[in-house]
């Protein structure tokens, strides 16, 4: 992937969908074309639900103040951590990431993911051997 944009990149993004607005994550999807697109969907009280597709990895990076859930809902994603475990999440399995987890993400070909975490969760990226 090049530039990576980190979270303080969608700042200024506005929420796709509204309250009572009905998303089809799908559809969502499928308009992605290129190597990687995260945006926000929605807003729930203090938290967000993104659509990450991706092809290829995210570097190295840390949420010091955000927990973060992913939800695989196409292809393969495998997060390895800094202590060198690697876990592979395949469609409709999910982890959560303890707020402060050194972490990248790798998708296998193709991956449509969802993620929940602080709507306002700060990125620090890490140099990781």
């Amino acid at each position: 992937m090049s530039d990576v944009p980190s979270t303080t990149d969608y700042a200024d993004e506005p929420t796709r969908f509204p309250p009572l607005t009905v998303l089809d994550v799908t559809a969502e999807a499928a308009a992605v074309t290129s190597d990687y697109r995260n945006q926000v969907l929605a807003r729930v009280n203090t938290s967000c639900l993104r659509l990450a597709v991706m092809t290829g990895q995210y570097p190295w990076h840390r949420h010091p103040d955000s927990d973060e859930l992913f939800l695989i809902v196409e292809g393969c994603l495998e997060i390895d951590l800094a202590d060198g475990q690697t876990l592979r999440l395949n469609q409709w399995q999910g982890v959560v990431l303890p707020a402060g987890t050194v972490h990248r993400t790798r998708a296998v070909g193709r991956t449509v993911n969802l993620t929940f975490e602080n709507a306002e969760a700060a990125t620090v990226f890490e140099n990781v051997s």
